[in-house]
């Protein structure tokens, strides 16, 4: 490039050289002023072009932006070549503009259901409550933000902090039980199944759970998380007090009786006011419970709504988009006299499937990589996936195609009509959900009137939502999960009230275009 440069500098000096007339001598007299031929040139340097000579002016600018060109050429080669992007590098998709090798010190976190990821240098892991005190005043003195993260169960990515994070996993201890209180103090780092199988010999279990038993209390509690039933509250109303570490006034310990207000704010703080160390919670006996699933339809629900509600201790719907299905869920204890139903299913698991597996084996085929996973060793028998997977497969296989995801919902809804039935187990067994696979959810709470007079607005809510989807013809997947809960005491939770009677609805909504 720059030998072009000089080249055509060297071409220029000698054009102009060659075509600039003579400076008179001063001892040469002047020569007589020629008669002018109109079709002569009045620039006797013109004589030999056809173009007008190049101005300076012109020249100036010509080379500034060659320059120019020259210098972005030369900054992208080395940038490129300085930094070359191994193969090995991660996240390359992720970050486009990360060209350098990622440091080994560099710690990568990602959440529960793969979404969302972070990298940071400062990721900690306290053994107990002296490690965790050392680390949060040290942060603290030297101005660096740390953010507690849990299990990693929130689909948003809300615990990930490039600046640094603290995780409390290695404080998984159950530190007391009272039997007659039924309350347990427990490490805020213990998981939620942890806790529940150490209790269990002593009779006590959790009052509510949410649909996945791997998050941590501390986590479960702070984010205001929550079960289902209309008469029950959100996780954070089952804490008695809990062990704040804080930044200005080290480990304090809060309760309703020594700070009502701090304890009400922080039991859902969101890590903002400190690391919860510890946390007692109150316990219920530990008791079976009978699961009913069946299909309704929303004119049946909209009857039925108040009675729902109010005559089971758990209920959920489950809205399937573009078919007037829902499925609904309840679970109540088993009852001392009658036992457990006597209930014969009307259909086998491989019966209730058979209509999503042959929609799986059609849609394999008809996008042509049946004979590509036939060939794949790693590939499971068909036979031997579970609904939610069969359903995440198929999903995956084209996601944005609404008449695609419309089949699936309806293979769906034929399935849970062919589940309907009974179950019974304990309540840590039952309350579950298998959610299936990579999912980014969005989740929606608002008031639904009360118990004794519920508002119907979450109803309503579910009707408007489902017009839109079909309206804007969405390629949208079920279920649409729908639950309720007491109300809430603590300030930040999406459930908060201070009417006693208020009742609350969720709604659970899963993207699944991440396929």
């Amino acid at each position: 490039m720059s030998r072009a440069l000089s080249l055509r500098r060297s071409l220029l000096h000698l054009h102009r050289h060659h075509h600039r007339p003579k400076p008179l001598s001063p001892t040469t007299p002047p020569s007589p002023k020629p008669v002018q031929n109109p079709f002569t040139p009045l620039n006797p340097a013109r004589k030999f072009c056809t173009s007008p000579t190049p101005t300076p002016s012109t020249n100036s600018e010509v080379r500034k932006y060659i320059g120019y060109t020259a210098l972005v050429i030369f900054c992208g080669a080395a940038t490129y070549y300085s930094f070359p992007f191994p193969g090995n590098a991660k996240h390359k998709k992720a970050q486009l503009f990360r060209y350098a090798p990622l440091p080994e010190d560099l710690h990568t976190v990602s959440n529960w259901s793969g979404t969302h990821e972070v990298q940071t240098r400062n990721f900690y892991q306290p053994e107990n409550i002296e490690q965790l005190e050392k680390l949060v005043k040290e942060n603290n003195e030297k101005k660096a933000r740390i953010r507690p993260v849990g299990s990693g169960l929130s689909p948003n990515g809300i615990g990930l902090a490039r600046s640094g994070m603290v995780n409390l996993a290695l404080m998984d201890k159950v530190l007391e039980v009272d039997k007659e209180k039924r309350r347990v103090r427990v490490e805020a780092g213990i998981r939620v199944q942890e806790l529940v199988d150490g209790i269990k010999e002593y009779g006590l279990t959790l009052q509510n759970f949410a649909s996945i038993r791997e998050q941590q209390i501390g986590g479960i509690v702070q984010v205001g998380a929550h079960g289902t039933g209309a008469r029950l509250p959100p996780i954070d109303e089952q804490v008695i007090s809990m062990k704040l570490v804080t930044p200005a006034k080290g480990t304090i310990e809060i309760s309703k009786e020594k700070d009502p207000e701090l304890f009400y704010l922080a039991r859902v703080g969101l890590g903002g006011l400190g690391v919860v160390s510890e946390v007692t919670l109150q316990c219920v006996e530990r008791q079976e419970l009978v699961e009913h699933t069946f299909i309704s339809n929303m004119k049946d629900i909209k009857k039925n709504h108040k009675k729902l509600l109010s005559e089971n201790k758990h209920v959920k719907y489950l809205h399937i988009p573009y078919t007037d299905a829902v499925v609904v869920v309840t679970c109540n204890p088993v009852s001392k006299w009658k036992g457990p139903p006597k209930y014969k299913p009307k259909y086998t698991t491989d019966e209730a499937l058979q209509h999503v597996r042959d929609l799986y084996k059609e849609s394999l085929e008809k996008y042509r990589i049946a004979a590509a996973k036939s060939s794949d060793d790693n590939e499971p028998d068909i036979n031997e996936l579970s609904f939610t997977e069969l359903r995440d497969k198929l999903l995956a296989l084209d996601p944005l195609s609404k008449d695609h995801v419309v089949k699936i919902n309806r293979a769906e809804a034929e399935f849970w009509r062919k589940s309907e039935g009974y179950r019974v187990g304990w309540s840590d067994e039952i309350l579950g959900f298998d959610c299936g696979g990579q999912q980014w959810v969005s989740e929606n709470c608002f008031p639904a009137g009360t118990l004794a007079k519920p508002s119907l607005k979450d109803l309503e809510f579910i009707e408007k939502l489902k017009q839109l989807i079909e309206k804007e013809e969405i390629p949208a997947p079920a279920p649409i999960e729908q639950r309720w809960t007491a109300r809430s005491q603590s300030s930040m939770s999406p459930a908060s009230s201070s009417a006693e009677d208020d009742i609350f609805s969720w709604v659970i909504l899963v993207n699944l275009s991440l396929y």
